[in-house]
């Protein structure tokens, strides 16, 4: 059997113990980290992109299925009916992408917004559309803001944090 990528699953915010652990044991592992710029200064500026969770790139024939399941600060592998389920090498690839062009970016800017501010699309399916902020979903990067359709009807869309800035009082930017 060939090497092949896997998911594995870390204990409540310890994937940086697990990625050194499986490190020191010579496995190669992928650990997704973007920066974050928090509105709190003291917050950490790094964050896992998948919380709980990273990727190692190895032929379970020879290591063994146990030898993740027992591992300090590790959950074990995501399995489905108790096989390890592998990740698409060109997934592993479209996402150490996207982390470096949000790193190359600066990170992900998440400046408080209250409800009702209007924010700019610059980036997905909705660029250049503003938008009115709805909400931060709880525990993850992304929000939920309303696009206004015909007839003043608005429609909720999520997305990444990444996607949106706050419209500036003054600016005069305009809605497909």
């Amino acid at each position: 059997m060939a090497e092949h990528w896997y998911a594995m699953q870390s204990k409540p915010n310890r994937e940086d113990a697990l990625y050194k652990e499986l490190v020191t044991r010579g496995v190669e592992a992928f650990f997704p980290r973007i920066r974050v710029n928090p509105v709190n200064p003291r917050a950490r500026k790094i964050k896992a992109y998948f919380p709980g969770y990273l990727f190692v790139h190895v032929d379970l024939e020879k290591v063994g299925y146990s030898f993740f399941q027992y591992m300090p600060f590790s959950r074990g592998m995501v399995a489905f009916d108790h096989e390890p389920a592998m990740v698409p090498e060109n997934l592993i690839q479209a996402i150490r992408q996207r982390v470096q062009e949000v790193n190359e970016a600066g990170g992900i800017e998440f400046e408080e917004m209250e409800k009702g501010s209007r924010v700019y699309i610059f980036d997905g399916p909705f660029a250049g559309y503003e938008a009115i902020f709805d909400v931060r979903l709880p525990g993850t990067e992304r929000v939920r803001v309303l696009i206004e359709l015909l007839s003043k009807r608005y429609m909720p869309v999520e997305m990444q944090v990444g996607q949106i800035r706050r419209v500036q009082k003054n600016s005069k930017r305009s809605t497909r």
